[in-house]
């Protein structure tokens, strides 16, 4: 894996020998991305963006994505949004990424993180979870609204497959600490949980077949472990946010393997 400290600490690459993992934007430039100031409008580059501790609201897409992040040594590195701190490394465990986050600042102080991975995907993959979980699709059936539903519907479109194009987008809440993409030959395996401190983990989907945004639709999706169970902090309910501590810490972890079929 490959991250850019310098701008956001974004994932840049996920690679395995047979492939690259993560989606890159083709209409958004280089120069755009690295021209991001905190309190910009977010610019949707692709890779792996940290969205801490915020996904949704303001700032949009949270507040680290676009800030310098301090290196910290090898594999780690750090970023402060106010009074909190989130922390990153980034190791290789029995051939397995795995993603420790550790956030600092205020016991008490309630925060989501979502990293939001966009990944490069063929029509013909598809996401795999275990039994059927409890489903929120947001904006639907309209701006500001949701559904609640059960895996894999989101609110008649399935968040399971992917498909062609068909001019539909989704955004969902999955009550879930787990998921495999399979794309023919290749699959990834993604597994999250707090270590310290408190709070449920979920995943967002993010499911785009040129649906949006309307002005100027383009395909992406996006598979986002989770710390919480809302997607905006602002409105999140009392048990929906991680929750620091009375040491002022919360500790979580992802992990990533991938697998080829030969």
């Amino acid at each position: 894996m490959e991250t850019d400290d310098a701008r956001g600490g974004r994932w840049t690459s996920l690679r395995t020998p047979e492939r690259e993992w993560l989606w890159r934007n083709p209409t958004v430039p280089a120069a755009a991305r690295a021209a991001v100031r905190p309190g910009d409008a977010f610019v949707d580059a692709g890779g792996v963006e940290e969205c801490f501790p915020t996904l949704r609201g303001a700032p949009d897409h949270g507040d680290v994505w676009s800030r310098v992040w301090t290196p910290e040594g090898p594999g780690c590195a750090s970023v402060r949004t106010g009074s909190l701190s989130l922390r990153r490394t980034l190791s290789v465990e029995d051939g397995a990424v795995v993603a420790t986050y550790d956030v600092s600042g205020p016991p008490g102080a309630r925060v989501l993180h979502a990293v939001h991975a966009l990944l490069d995907l063929s029509p013909t993959a598809r996401l795999i979870l275990p039994g059927a979980p409890a489903v929120t699709v947001l904006d639907q059936p309209a701006p500001g609204e949701s559904v609640r539903t059960t895996w894999p519907d989101g609110a008649g479109v399935p968040l399971d497959v992917l498909g062609p194009d068909d001019g539909t987008a989704r955004c969902a809440v999955v009550a879930t600490d787990r998921v495999d993409v399979v794309d023919g030959a290749d699959r990834l395996s993604l597994r999250w949980w707090v270590v310290r401190g408190s709070g449920p983990v979920s995943l967002v989907g993010w499911r785009n077949l040129h649906g949006w945004p309307e002005s100027a639709p383009y395909r992406s999706v996006g598979v986002e472990p989770l710390l919480g169970a809302a997607a905006d902090l602002a409105t999140a309910s009392a048990g929906e946010t991680g929750v620091l501590d009375t040491d002022s810490g919360l500790t979580w972890q992802l992990t990533l393997t991938a697998h080829h079929e030969a």
